[in-house]
């Protein structure tokens, strides 16, 4: 399967930590770990534990942007340097180089003016959990 969203990253699970309905599921790929919030019926048809090979999937519309890292209820935040900035009319995405992997967002043309982004400037992509999906081969 193929699908549309800029940031797939493969990694390991290495926690479920399951509560009545949700689960956290955390992903470790290059050292950093994602933290995703999904279904206990969804850790269930994936057949989801330990150990098992995963991606984190992010829409780039889901990654918030930020110049420093604020007091933020969002379990998700990757420091690194801004590789790109592809303009739109509207809307620019925004390629910041992490340890966690290039991660794609689609923010708005004031906010990239606002922050000031620019290529080899540092940032923080920003992630709440409920954003990050995951899949499995």
């Amino acid at each position: 399967m193929k699908i549309s969203a800029r940031n797939q990253f493969k990694g390991i699970v290495t926690n479920i930590n399951e509560g009545a309905v949700n689960a956290i599921v955390s992903i470790e790929a290059n050292g950093e770990v994602i933290s995703s919030t999904i279904s206990i019926n969804a850790v269930k048809e994936l057949g989801l534990k330990k150990g098992d090979a995963a991606y984190a999937i992010i829409k780039a519309t889901e990654v918030m942007i930020a110049t420093e890292l604020p007091k933020i209820s969002a379990r998700n935040k990757f420091h690194g340097v801004i590789k790109g900035i592809q303009s739109g009319s509207v809307n620019d995405i925004v390629t910041l180089e992490t340890k966690f992997g290039v991660v794609s967002s689609t923010i708005s043309k004031n906010a990239v003016e606002e922050l000031e982004l620019s290529v080899g400037k540092e940032a923080y992509a920003i992630i709440k959990a409920t954003s990050v999906m995951v899949g499995i081969e």
